[in-house]
């Protein structure tokens, strides 16, 4: 009876084990398609999100480089007007100075003449 016990046993063990597998095959081809469906689902929500993240990280960048591209236009327009302004007065001072040498070779001329 303890053989007979044993070989019921081994039976119900392969039934169930052959019952088990069955239910879990037809759980993973039921439940497979819906878990694909998440992950591409959630896959490209992703994939958009870290798009969108590019996107605006790409627009702040471009709005800092053309504030600060602008900034230094202003500077560097500054910087020549200021440079312009220079270059005039040093021009005024040389003509000044043309117009006493003048004035002095005038005079030297006027008094030896004399």
């Amino acid at each position: 009876m303890n053989e007979q016990a044993t070989r019921s046993r081994d039976y119900r063990f392969a039934a169930g084990l052959a019952l088990g597998s069955v239910v879990g095959a037809g759980l993973a081809l039921w439940l497979a398609p819906q878990a694909a469906a998440e992950i591409k689902e959630r896959a490209v929500g992703s994939a958009k999100h870290l798009g969108d993240a590019v996107s605006e990280h790409y627009r702040d960048a471009r709005l800092r480089v053309s504030g600060a591209a602008d900034g230094l236009t202003r500077k560097g327009q500054g910087v020549r007007d200021g440079m312009m302004d220079t270059v005039v007065l040093g021009a005024q001072e040389v003509e000044r100075g043309a117009q006493g040498v003048q004035r002095y070779a005038t005079d030297a001329k006027t008094q030896k003449a004399v």
